[in-house]
């Protein structure tokens, strides 16, 4: 369905994918593997022909789908065999709700009537849409967002669905939703799926093979992952446990793992430690017409607390976040960060008591060049020159002289939140900051963030940046608090928040918990 043959694509005469040669047969759901910036995104795209159409760039080789050349089919000449979804759903949006952009694709291919209606309605009670048909596209929170720019792409009833990123804004339980759909398209339809994904442990188990970049190397899934520089918890756990063959999912690696469960002691009760009070929040309600996104929620954080804040998609994390940094809606309520409530500030005295990095980082870069966003941030902060570039550095590997929305999602994620970081400020919160982000990228943002004098919350939907990173979860559900605790007690409690390690061997969280333990 999908050969390379001999494909090298070169942007200002740097080669981003050198002498690929991959067939992913029909039916099947690939894995694209590999570091942030390792090419997977290039490749995704070269397969319905955004590369090099609209990217720019060289195509040497040949790219076939279905039989039809990519480098003399454009984009829309391919649209009724390959349907695309990139990171950023909001980009590929054209319509206003959600009803509309579900038809849309459909419409450009000219279908009739009463089979998009029907597709419509197959659509929405497949990934679980129908609650949301009529609501505009500006409302919905960014995992529901992601949901639709799926969908839009289902509705035409692709041979081929390329996804990027599917899962990064979807909370465990939606990301498990979509991929089972996702499953069911292959196995049933016999659709060729391509996913590249940073959560593998969500999509692992689900792959007939794993394509690893930018070695150009496919097999087995387990067999890919043990050799990559990157692999979800489960295999590296199983690296350390010494287990054959690799397992990939919680289910394998449970059959395995009762010799080392008996090995491994009970970990040390935690307890979050009390310390000065940097952050309160009273009675925050935070209302759009007729929803009610946070209801009466009060918080409050100590000294260099690490916070959690998870929460199935639309249960008003990102309200709250945006509530209490001062510049979002804050329908009643009270908030104050060292005595301050942060809405009186003024901005920059604001981003230097209360910092937010958004879901969409790239909202908050406007310069030409990196090295001229870290320049403004030391100017805007009065901090030494070159304080922004060392935490960027800290953070990720971007050039100097690269154009901030040439990036990949993880490096602007990266460049952003070193931006925020020079101000120092007291409370730092962060909404979904390991979307575009690999395992090793996210091990030392949790390093980072763990050494910061700082306060931290963070909204996400990513379980096992949870179990490296935070001391406390707290849990809401339809704007209220249900849940408030350490993090072990929080997470191993609950069978959709819990990380893979936990799920194999109870109340331990981490690979790195184990290996110390052993």
């Amino acid at each position: 369905m999908i050969r390379f043959e001999d494909v090298t694509i070169t942007y200002a005469e740097r080669p981003v994918l050198a002498d690929l040669s991959v067939e992913i047969p029909e039916g099947e759901l690939c894995l694209v593997v590999g570091r942030t910036g390792s090419g997977k995104s290039t490749f995704l795209r070269a397969i319905n022909g955004l590369v090099p159409h609209f990217s720019g760039g060289t195509l040497a080789g040949r790219v076939l789908v279905d039989g039809r050349d990519t480098a003399t089919h454009p984009p829309r000449e391919l649209a009724d065999v390959v349907g695309f979804v990139g990171q950023d759903p909001v980009a590929g949006f054209v319509a206003d709700n959600v009803e509309d952009e579900l038809a849309y694709s459909m419409e450009s291919l000219g279908l009739s009537g009463d089979v998009m209606r029907k597709r419509v309605e197959e659509t929405l009670d497949l990934l679980g849409l129908a609650a949301l048909r009529n609501r505009p596209l500006a409302t919905l929170s960014g995992g529901q967002q992601q949901r639709v720019a799926i969908g839009a792409a289902l509705t035409a009833h692709p041979r081929v669905l390329v996804l990027d990123e599917p899962t990064s804004a979807l909370d465990p339980g939606a990301a498990e939703d979509v991929l089972a759909a996702v499953q069911r398209l292959v196995h049933d339809l016999g659709m060729t799926v391509v996913i590249a994904e940073h959560r593998l442990e969500r999509v692992a188990q689900y792959a007939d093979r794993a394509f690893l970049l930018p070695e150009g190397r496919i097999g087995g899934v387990g067999e890919i992952l043990t050799t990559a520089p990157v692999a979800p918890p489960v295999v590296r756990l199983a690296q350390v446990a010494g287990w054959e063959p690799v397992p990939v999912s919680v289910r394998d690696a449970r059959r395995l793992a009762a010799p080392l469960r008996a090995r491994l002691p009970e970990p040390e009760p935690e307890a979050i430690a009390k310390t000065e009070t940097v952050l309160e929040a009273r009675d925050v309600v935070v209302r759009y017409g007729e929803v009610h996104a946070v209801r009466g929620v009060s918080i409050t954080a100590g000294k260099r607390e690490r916070i959690a804040l998870m929460g199935r998609n639309g249960s008003g994390k990102s309200s709250l976040l945006w509530a209490v940094q001062g510049s979002g809606k804050r329908t009643s309520g009270t908030v104050t960060v060292k005595d301050t409530d942060p809405r009186t500030l003024k901005p920059a005295q604001r981003r230097q008591t209360v910092a937010l990095v958004p879901q969409q980082p790239s909202d908050l870069l406007y310069l030409e060049t990196v090295a001229q966003e870290c320049a403004q941030a030391d100017t805007e902060t009065g901090r030494p020159a070159g304080t922004c570039r060392t935490l960027l550095d800290s953070l990720a590997s971007v050039s100097q002289d690269a154009h901030p929305r040439d990036l990949s999602e993880g490096q602007r994620l990266a460049l952003v939140l070193a931006v925020m970081l020079t101000g120092a400020p007291e409370v730092l919160l962060l909404d979904e900051p390991t979307r575009g982000l690999d395992y090793p990228a996210k091990e030392a943002l949790a390093e980072v963030l763990k050494n910061l004098p700082t306060t931290t919350v963070l909204a996400t939907h990513d379980v096992e940046f949870v179990a490296e990173y935070a001391t406390r979860v707290i849990v809401m559900a339809e704007g209220e608090v249900v849940a408030d605790g350490p993090a072990r007690e929080v997470v191993t409690s609950s069978p959709i928040f819990a990380p893979q390690v936990s799920k194999v061997l109870g109340p331990w969280l981490t690979v790195a918990d184990v290996e110390a333990a052993l």
